[in-house]
């Protein structure tokens, strides 16, 4: 080569500060490339939910919808409707009816309501009622929702427990000696 040729320029060396950069710009992707793994880890261990500016099922929300989801995860859709008529008595069989027959409880694996009547003349009203009051509970609650309506006159069932009862005693007389 001759003199005046100038010799090709090589690559200076890295220094230092050039091979900390390198260093580091290699150490962020690895750290981006492990966080990126822990994170879909953790992301699948919770069923996929973030946290963040999406929705998901631990946003707060208002009270009804909270518990119409707690009434359907927990299958309490039935027992809720029926609390609704017992609620709604007088709409669904009239004032006067309302007045004199009060809906005790209802039976879900029965399927039965069970009403009680001041009188005997409104406990047999109910009585021959109660077919077509079936009918319009079921359209209203959903098919086979009641099947049977009860009707107790003033009297009602037997307590069978109670202050002056003993469980096993035959009767009133048991109590007094």
């Amino acid at each position: 080569m001759s003199e005046n040729t100038p010799e090709p320029k090589k690559a200076p060396e890295p220094s230092g500060v050039d091979l900390a950069r390198v260093a580091l710009r290699a150490a962020k992707e690895q750290a981006r490339a492990r966080g990126d793994a822990v994170r879909q880890k953790k992301q699948a261990r919770r069923g996929g939910l973030r946290s963040g500016a999406h929705a998901d099922g631990r946003d707060p929300m208002a009270l009804g919808s909270a518990i119409n989801r707690l009434i359907t995860e927990r299958g309490w859709e039935t027992p809720a409707a029926v609390g609704g008529v017992m609620g709604r008595w007088p709409q669904i069989v009239g004032d006067d009816l309302a007045k004199h027959c009060v809906p005790e409880k209802y039976d879900e694996d029965e399927r039965v309501l069970t009403v009680q009547c001041d009188s005997t003349v409104w406990a047999t009203q109910l009585r021959l009622l109660a077919p077509q009051l079936v009918a319009r509970l079921n359209e209203d609650l959903g098919h086979g929702t009641v099947r049977l309506i009860k009707v107790y006159g003033p009297a009602g069932p037997a307590r069978r427990f109670g202050p002056l009862r003993a469980p096993g005693s035959t009767g009133p007389g048991d109590t007094y000696g």
